[in-house]
């Protein structure tokens, strides 16, 4: 079985304020190891349960952030960006699972630790088929394009109800934090977490080779998206994109068949929206 494991930062044992999981801060060093350790626990869980390879997408920032050199060396790692897939770069090549590793709630939600929807500065709010969305469910529903089920996620409490609510309650989870503001967080031990996550990731292979799993997550075509920047110049540019509308204020719409289209088209307005 072929599982892949998404990363990102914000949802890392002990991170609470965006001082953390910036490259250009003297912090980010202790918790680029943080998020490598919280990695290699899910591998270990995923290898214990009969995983065969596990691929290891790094989707915080730049996707420079893991250590290569710490981590768990039956792994492989997708470093580096730009990539077509980003966050879940490599779901396409076979994989049977993937499960979330560091993330956090969506933009606007209520005690989640640095919540936003891919980018603080630009978006507002994302919402797909009229619900909000954020990147666990942005990313699982690229994921069920290509059939692959969310089996797994480590975050805050917020993180894991949200993964819950887009997935079912069959997806495993570990909470490594108990949010109580956006910058603010009841933090477990790096030795606790470990331990849950390596839990979580190990419950979550004997589930899926038991067909006990959450189903891939579909979203019904037409797939209508709507973008809310922070900034009405922000709209303007992103309604560059031919096809694009937009719509009220500083929301812009798109509408596409399938959810590859969506999410290429969702990242190319946020570049032309910098």
């Amino acid at each position: 079985m072929k599982i892949l494991i998404a990363a990102d930062m914000e949802g890392i044992t002990g991170v609470v304020q965006w001082d953390q999981v910036n490259p250009n801060h003297p912090e980010y060093s202790r918790f680029r190891k943080l998020m490598t350790a919280d990695v290699n626990a899910a591998i270990r869980g995923a290898f214990a349960e009969g995983a065969t390879s596990v691929a290891v997408t790094d989707g915080h920032n730049n996707g420079r952030n893991i250590l290569i050199e710490e981590l768990d060396v039956r792994a492989t790692l997708n470093s580096g960006s730009p990539s077509r897939l980003s966050m879940v770069h490599g779901v396409d090549e076979g994989v049977d699972g993937v499960m979330y590793i560091g993330y956090h709630g969506r933009m606007g939600a209520m005690n989640a630790i640095l919540d936003h929807t891919w980018s603080d500065e630009r978006v507002s709010g994302l919402w797909i088929n009229d619900r909000a969305f954020g990147e666990s469910g942005l990313n699982g529903a690229v994921c069920g394009h290509f059939d692959v089920p969310i089996i797994m996620a480590s975050g805050d409490q917020t993180l894991c109800m949200e993964v819950q609510d887009f997935f079912g309650k069959e997806i495993e989870t570990a909470q490594v934090k108990k949010a109580v503001s956006r910058m603010s967080a009841e933090c477990l031990t790096p030795s606790v977490t470990a331990k849950l996550i390596e839990g979580a990731a190990a419950r979550a292979m004997k589930k899926l080779k038991d067909h006990k799993t959450p189903k891939p997550f579909k979203v019904s075509a037409p797939i209508r998206m709507a973008i809310e920047f922070e900034q009405s110049d922000m709209a303007d540019k992103a309604a560059y994109l031919p096809y694009a509308k937009r719509a009220t204020d500083r929301r812009v719409e798109y509408v596409a068949d399938d959810m590859v289209t969506i999410y290429l088209a969702f990242r190319a307005m946020l570049a032309l929206a910098r």
